[in-house]
């Protein structure tokens, strides 16, 4: 499904000591199962996230979806892409402040909206939350109850490709486990991209990548 080739990413462009957030990564992904890819801050790994959804865009190199290049495509068939394909779980959850937890994990849904409501409610109630917490804004909740919204916000549309970064960082272990089942348990028929620098929340990846300034160090299959 996704391929990296040679992809290269370069900040600081116009002074003489350039920084590398990729360096000429070559990776395939599946397209299904569970990816961890892990490294400490400014290792790279939320760059590759951001460049694979077509959040950015490579200095050099290239991003191959579906056999097909993303360097050249518009805007539109980006954004086509990320509403349509690509779901998004960010460290910081983005709900719309005014907006109940089941508005705000429907917002986004491209199906009928009393379909999308019972979908958003059984996702919600299985991943934590209470029938009461459902009419709540996000100010009456607490963190990790946000990013259980945003999770299901992101599955809602059921996309080829979901990118969690850090989707567990404002959640204890017991919850961050559940969040963690629920993925693994949706990447058996999608691909899942995890970022993070805590290796035990990937206990269960298919495959695991690990980033050091911006260069892949080592890529493990199975369980680590």
């Amino acid at each position: 499904m996704f391929e990296l080739k040679n992809a290269t990413m370069i900040y600081d462009m116009d002074k003489e000591e350039k920084v590398y957030a990729m360096k000429d990564i070559n990776i395939k992904f599946p397209d299904t199962g569970l990816v961890g890819i892990i490294g400490p801050s400014g290792s790279g790994k939320s760059t590759m996230m951001y460049v694979m959804s077509t959040l950015k865009k490579l200095t050099d190199g290239d991003v191959i979806y579906n056999g097909r290049s993303l360097n050249g495509i518009s805007d539109s068939e980006r954004q086509d892409l990320r509403r349509n394909e690509f779901g998004f779980v960010f460290q910081r959850h983005y709900l719309v402040p005014y907006m109940t937890a089941m508005e705000n994990a429907v917002i986004a849904s491209t199906k009928d909206l009393k379909f999308s409501r019972e979908k958003a409610r059984d996702f919600l109630l299985d991943i934590g939350l209470k029938e009461s917490e459902l009419n709540k804004t996000p100010k009456k909740l607490s963190g990790g109850q946000r990013q259980r919204v945003a999770i299901a916000r992101a599955m809602m549309n059921d996309p080829k490709v979901l990118f969690a970064d850090e989707p567990t960082a404002s959640l204890d272990h017991e919850n961050a486990y559940l969040v963690m089942a629920k993925l693994k348990d949706y990447s058996k028929k999608r691909l899942v991209l995890v970022i993070t620098h805590d290796r035990s929340i990937i206990r269960d990846a298919d495959i695991t990548v690990e980033i050091w300034d911006g260069s892949i160090s080592k890529v493990t299959e199975g369980k680590v």
